[in-house]
C-alpha cells in the first residue's frame, strides 16, 4: 500500500487545534499527525540546513512549496501533516480545508515565490519524461458524517385539578330531656321539704364534622434522556471516470487539404 503525506498551513492555533481534533474523530491515529508550531526549537534550529521540509515530508516537495513552509513557519503559522494511504487523501485534503487552511498559491504570489500549488498539497508526482502525455482518471468517494439536529421536545408539566369527594362521618349529640311523673301514692312522703327556688342548668353538646387535608406524595416522575443507536443506509451517487482505447486506422476521421 501506498502512502502521501497531506499538509496544510494555518495561521491560527485555533484553526490548527480544531483540525487536529476532526483528524482524530475521523479515526486517524496521532502517531501519522504531526503538529509544527512557531515554538518547534528542532525545526526552527534545521531551518538553517538546506531541504528540511523535504526531510519532513518528502523529497519531491517543490522548492517554492517549501520557501512558503519556512516563511510561514517563521511568522508563527502552524503546519499540520497527515500521513495517509493514497485512497484517503481526497478525504484528509478536504477535512483540512474545512478549517480554513492558508492558500500556498496566494500566499506565494504575496511572498513574490511562483509555482506553489495550493493550500493543502501533497507530494508530487515525478516529471514526465518527454514525449509522454497524461490522462488523469478521477474517481469520487462517498463520505458520510454525522451532525446533531434537534428531532423533537418533549414537555413534562405539572399542574392542579380538583374533583369532588365525599365521606361519611358519625356524629354525636346531647340534648336534655325532661320527664315529669305523677305520684298518687299516698305513703310517697318526703320529711323535709325544701321551698327555696332552684335553677338546674344542663348543658347539651353536639359533633359537628371538622374538615382538614393532608398531602402525600402519590407518585414520583424521573425525567431523564436515553441514547439508542440505529444503522441507516445512504444512498447517492458517485462518478467515476473510464478510459476507453481505440485504434483509429490512419485516414480515418481527418480530412486532409489539397
Amino acid at each position: 500500500m501506498s502512502y502521501e503525506k497531506v499538509v496544510a498551513v494555518y495561521d491560527k492555533e485555533a484553526s490548527a487545534s480544531a483540525a487536529l481534533t476532526s483528524l482524530v474523530a475521523a479515526g486517524y491515529h496521532t502517531d501519522d499527525i504531526s503538529v509544527i508550531r512557531s515554538e518547534s526549537e528542532a525545526v526552527r534550529a534545521g531551518l538553517n540546513e538546506p531541504g528540511v521540509w523535504q526531510r519532513l515530508f518528502g523529497r519531491d516537495l517543490e522548492h517554492n512549496e517549501a520557501a512558503v513552509l519556512t516563511r510561514s513557519f517563521k511568522e508563527g503559522s502552524v503546519i499540520v501533516s497527515v500521513r495517509v494511504p493514497e485512497s484517503e487523501a481526497p478525504k484528509v485534503v478536504s477535512l483540512l480545508d474545512s478549517h480554513k487552511p492558508v492558500d500556498v498559491m496566494d500566499r506565494a504570489k504575496a511572498y513574490g515565490l511562483v509555482g506553489a500549488t495550493a493550500g493543502e498539497f501533497k507530494t508530487p508526482a515525478p516529471a514526465k519524461p518527454q514525449g509522454e502525455e497524461m490522462l488523469r482518471v478521477a474517481e469520487e468517494q462517498l463520505n458520510v458524517g454525522k451532525r446533531m439536529v434537534e428531532s423533537g421536545h418533549t414537555r413534562v408539566r405539572r399542574y392542579v385539578v380538583e374533583k369532588p369527594v365525599e365521606t361519611n362521618i358519625t356524629l354525636h349529640e346531647e340534648h336534655t330531656e325532661v320527664i315529669r311523673r305523677a305520684i298518687t301514692d299516698p305513703a310517697y312522703y318526703v320529711k323535709d321539704i325544701d321551698w327555696s327556688d332552684k335553677i338546674i342548668d344542663v348543658t347539651e353538646t353536639a359533633e359537628e364534622a371538622v374538615v382538614n387535608k393532608t398531602a402525600r406524595v402519590t407518585e414520583e416522575v424521573l425525567i431523564r434522556k436515553q441514547g439508542s443507536d440505529h444503522t441507516q443506509t445512504v444512498h447517492d451517487t458517485v462518478r467515476r471516470q473510464q478510459v476507453d482505447v481505440e485504434q483509429v486506422p490512419v485516414g480515418a476521421g481527418t480530412r486532409k487539404s489539397g
